[in-house]
């Protein structure tokens, strides 16, 4: 029988809360400000790299957007894109619905063009290493609204290769429902619509999300757990929650692993998902979290791959596909039970 990191390889999973600015590893952020002339004001990989130490989100958004710097052309997102989708397959991650930030972009004065095609070759590249890719363009909440409808202006002439659009950023002091036009607009033309709530912000946000933008999906979405309320309706509606145990940890949202709420998340019939959120910054990509997660609130080989199969679940994928990967996952069970019962 395997063991608990063997058959966390071993199960197709797919993550839905990575922001592909957020796979960006220092290697490559040196290698991308050396060929744009960008300069840093560290002088080494290990020094960025030991920078790395937050104490909230807003702290990690500070270092984060100053990374971006040196994003600048197409080929610098393709190759961000296809840097972390390498890394992905290699978790054996077969569906990606990733996050990117275009006003983070074109406030400095990059291309929408640019951004989009960089990201959306790249997305297409991933399907020869067997993993598919929805890309989903998250709004700046820390922006006006505004500037949000301005972005989805901008948006529109590119609407055919984005799958959802999204709400980030620093999430206390900025709530939602600041963004419902845009959300009504996003779903009118047939957009998929998630938004990041309850990670800092009350479970009033996690509401706001539900009831004003609509949303399909609540990323992050922690502080649920603080109302029964709240958690009696994710489960009977089937609401899924994109965890990021990692990020949780190094920003202070748990204090410790051992108290993260996944497991009792998946107790009460919530749709929770495991995924890396930024792992360049939060030390861990995909499987990483799973593993670290598994440990610290003991999760059973059941519990793995009902995250595997959320996964599939929350996704956008047809119906069909998820079934097939779905099925593939019960598959596996079914091996590993038959391998239990012969030993």
């Amino acid at each position: 029988m395997p063991s608990i990191p063997e058959l966390i390889q071993l199960l197709p999973k797919a993550e839905l809360h990575v922001h592909l600015e957020g796979t960006l590893e220092p290697e490559l952020l040196f290698e991308l400000a050396r060929r744009n002339g960008v300069s840093l004001s560290f002088d080494s990989v290990e020094a960025l790299r030991n920078a790395y130490v937050f104490d909230n989100l807003q702290e990690f958004l500070d270092i984060y957007y100053v990374g971006m710097e040196v994003l600048q052309t197409e080929n610098d997102y393709y190759e961000l894109g296809m840097a972390y989708f390498h890394r992905a397959a290699r978790d054996n991650v077969r569906h990606v619905e990733a996050f990117f930030d275009p006003q983070a972009h074109t406030e400095r004065g990059v291309a929408m063009d640019a951004v989009i095609s960089g990201f959306s070759a790249a997305a297409t590249e991933a399907q020869g290493l067997g993993v598919s890719v929805y890309l989903i363009a998250c709004i700046l909440r820390h922006l006006p609204a505004s500037d949000a409808m301005r972005t989805f202006d901008a948006l529109l002439p590119h609407i055919d290769r984005i799958h959802g659009i999204g709400l980030d950023s620093s999430e206390l002091n900025h709530p939602p429902r600041q963004f419902t036009d845009v959300y009504r607009r996003a779903r009118s033309h047939g957009l998929k619509c998630v938004a990041h709530a309850g990670e800092e912000g009350p479970p009033d946000y996690v509401w706001q999300a539900l009831d004003e933008l609509r949303v399909d999906r609540i990323d992050h979405g922690n502080r649920a757990m603080e109302d029964e309320r709240l958690i009696r309706r994710l489960a009977q509606e089937g609401i899924p929650l994109t965890v990021c145990p990692l990020s949780n940890l190094k920003l202070g949202v748990v204090s410790t692993l051992e108290e993260h709420p996944l497991k009792e998340m998946l107790e009460k019939g919530l749709v929770a998902t495991v995924n890396s959120d930024d792992p360049a910054y939060f030390g861990g990509y995909v499987n990483d979290n799973y593993r670290r997660i598994a440990q610290a609130v003991h999760l059973s080989p059941g519990d793995i791959s009902l995250l595997a199969r959320n996964s599939f679940q929350a996704s956008f994928l047809s119906d069909e596909t998820k079934a097939r990967w779905i099925n593939e996952i019960d598959k596996i069970d079914a091996n590993i039970s038959n391998w239990s019962h012969s030993d």
